[in-house]
């Protein structure tokens, strides 16, 4: 049963967010309180938040960055604060969906569905690591030095899903369906830039990752995620 931490201090909808969701085969937990957003969230360990704005003792915007800076765990804004410039901050900062207030349960439960799906579904509690860099599937990380590596969420997701799956090649085709979703209608150039970016950051990294695998593009059919070379 997949976790779902619901952080809001409206009791009211919480409710109903708790009964829904229930009903939807979900595991709910409800804070009310600002500060208890991010240790609940790392004890927790949830597969998506739904995260008010508004809340006692700090910010949803505030709880938004501190989960970003270590997870890309699916976050959904919930909000009164429903203008369209407060809806791209959302989004712009890391948000998977924005839903404003007041909405049907209903549509909350269908919209957690469809950030799950595009969520690739990693569930080894195990770390692994490759050289100097540590693949932390459960809290949905890749640290270097002990540090997160600063990935945006839909690149570190493909980053894990390919470390997931060690040298094994994985058509573009596989990698829109399990990363960006069943229902992703884009072009699967998508893949070559995330693929770009993810190489640009681990090339970057002071000082250089010792043995860090590789990610081999294999012409024609897709990528690989090469560990051979290590140890």
């Amino acid at each position: 049963m997949r976790k779902i931490l619901i952080v809001e201090d409206d009791k009211s909808i919480a409710k109903v967010l708790v009964a829904y969701l229930t009903a939807a085969g979900y595991a709910p937990t409800v804070i009310d309180d600002g500060l208890q957003a991010l240790p609940t969230f790392r004890s927790l360990r949830p597969s998506l938040v739904l995260l008010d704005v508004v809340l006692p003792g700090k910010d949803g915007w505030t709880i938004l960055r501190e989960i970003r800076a270590e997870s890309s765990c699916p976050v959904i804004m919930l909000t009164a604060l429903n203008e369209l410039d407060e809806r791209l901050d959302g989004l712009n900062n890391g948000a998977d969906d924005y839903i404003g207030k007041p909405f049907p349960g209903a549509e909350v439960v269908a919209r957690v569905q469809a950030v799950l799906r595009r969520a690739p579904m990693i569930t080894s509690d195990e770390n692994v690591a490759h050289g100097s860099l540590v693949f932390d599937f459960r809290a949905r990380q890749v640290r270097y030095g002990g540090q997160p590596v600063s990935l945006t969420p839909r690149d570190l997701s493909l980053l894990l899903f390919l470390a997931k799956h060690p040298n094994q090649t994985l058509t573009r085709e596989t990698l829109i369906e399990k990363v960006w979703g069943v229902d992703y209608v884009g072009s699967d150039r998508a893949v070559d830039l995330s693929i770009k970016r993810i190489r640009q950051t681990l090339t970057s990294l002071e000082p250089p990752a010792e043995e860090a695998p590789q990610i081999v593009t294999m012409r024609g059919l897709g990528y690989r995620f090469d560990v051979n070379a290590t140890p």
